[in-house]
C-alpha cells in the first residue's frame, strides 16, 4: 500500500492507494493516527482503494474514535464502489463521514 500525505485548507489527507487489509492495516493506522495527533482535521481518501478487510475498518473507526476523543475530526472520501458496499453492509456509513470526493471531504471539515 502507498501513503500520500497532503494537506489542503488545513485538512491533512492520507490518500492510499493498494488494497487496506490485514497485510497493510498496520501502515495506514501508523498514517492516519499520526496525523490526528493534536486534534487535527484527516481525510482518508479511498480514490484508489480496491478492496477493504475488517482490519480495514477497523483501522477507519479507530481513527474515527481517536479524532473524536482528541477534538480532531475525520472523514472518508471517493470509496470506489467495492469499498462503499462493504461500508455501508457493515453499517459503517452510518458511523463515519464519507464524501464522495476528496474536496467535498476536506469542505465538510474545513
Amino acid at each position: 500500500m502507498d501513503i500520500t500525505e497532503s494537506s489542503v485548507s488545513g485538512v491533512k489527507v492520507a490518500a492510499l492507494k493498494g488494497r487496506l487489509d490485514t497485510a497493510t492495516a498496520p501502515a495506514a493506522e501508523g498514517a492516519i493516527l499520526g496525523m490526528l495527533e493534536g486534534g487535527s482535521k484527516v481525510v482518508a481518501d479511498l480514490a484508489e482503494v480496491h478492496y477493504v478487510s475488517s482490519a480495514g475498518l477497523r483501522v477507519l473507526l479507530k481513527a474515527a474514535k481517536q479524532a473524536k476523543a482528541g477534538g480532531g475530526s475525520f472523514a472518508v472520501a471517493s470509496p470506489q464502489a467495492p469499498v462503499r458496499e462493504v461500508l455501508e453492509i457493515s453499517g459503517f456509513d452510518k458511523i463515519l463521514s464519507i464524501h464522495p470526493t476528496r474536496d467535498a471531504a476536506v469542505a465538510g471539515l474545513a
